[in-house]
C-alpha cells in the first residue's frame, strides 16, 4: 500500500515591514511598501530626474531662506501606516520645522511630510498615482503636487479634498504649507 502523502500547509505570502524594506537589497530598482506588499519600479528617466531636482532645489532654497523646516531628497522613505506597513518615497518632501523628527541613522520616520512632490514618469499608471496621493493625504500630508513633464501640467491635491489642475502658464503655490513660495510651471517643464 502506498504511503500517505505528507501534509503540506498552504503557502501564504507574508507581509513585509518597514524594517524589512530597509534591509532589502534590490540593485538598480526603486521600492516602496504598500500595506505590507513590496512595489518595485525601474528607476525613472532623465527628464523626471531633471524636473524633480529643479523643484527640489527651488523648494530647498526657499525653505533655507525662511528657515521653515527640512526638505528631503528623492526616494526618502516615510512610514505612513503600521500593521500592515506602508512606506512611500516621494520625489521631494518638506516637513515643517516644528515637526522635523529626530533623525534615526537607520529607518524611516513615522510621519507624513507637509508637502509631497511627485514627478510622473511616462510609464506611471493613473490609478497607481491616485493611490499614492490618497496614501499621502490619508496619512496627514497637507499638500501634494503631481507634476507631469510629458503633458506640461500639474495637479494640486489638498488635505481638504480640493484639487486644481495647472497649465504651463500657472504657478505651483506653497499656500499655507510653504508660505510665499511660488514657481511658474513653465520654468521647470
Amino acid at each position: 500500500m502506498p504511503a500517505e502523502p505528507a501534509y503540506v500547509p498552504p503557502v501564504t505570502a507574508s507581509l513585509l515591514t518597514a524594517e524589512d524594506l530597509l534591509y532589502l537589497h534590490l540593485p538598480d530598482k526603486q521600492a516602496e511598501l504598500v500595506k505590507g506588499v513590496l512595489i518595485v519600479r525601474e528607476p525613472p528617466g532623465a527628464r523626471h530626474g531633471q524636473v524633480a531636482m529643479e523643484l527640489g532645489r527651488l523648494v530647498a532654497n526657499h525653505v533655507a531662506d525662511y528657515r521653515l523646516g527640512t526638505v528631503y531628497a528623492a526616494e526618502t522613505g516615510f512610514t505612513l501606516r503600521r500593521n500592515p506597513d506602508t512606506v512611500r518615497a516621494p520625489d521631494v518632501a518638506f516637513v515643517r520645522r516644528d515637526r522635523v523628527p529626530e533623525i534615526d541613522r537607520t529607518g524611516y520616520p513615522d510621519l507624513a511630510p507637509d508637502l509631497v512632490i511627485e514627478v510622473l514618469s511616462p510609464g506611471d499608471r493613473p490609478g497607481a498615482v491616485l493611490a499614492k496621493v490618497a496614501d499621502w493625504l490619508d496619512a496627514g500630508t497637507r499638500l501634494v503636487w503631481v507634476v507631469d513633464p510629458e503633458r506640461r501640467s500639474a495637479r494640486v491635491y489638498r488635505e481638504d479634498g480640493t484639487e486644481t489642475t495647472l497649465a504651463p502658464e500657472d504657478s505651483l503655490d506653497g499656500e499655507t504649507v510653504l508660505p510665499d513660495f511660488s514657481c511658474p510651471l513653465r520654468t521647470i517643464l
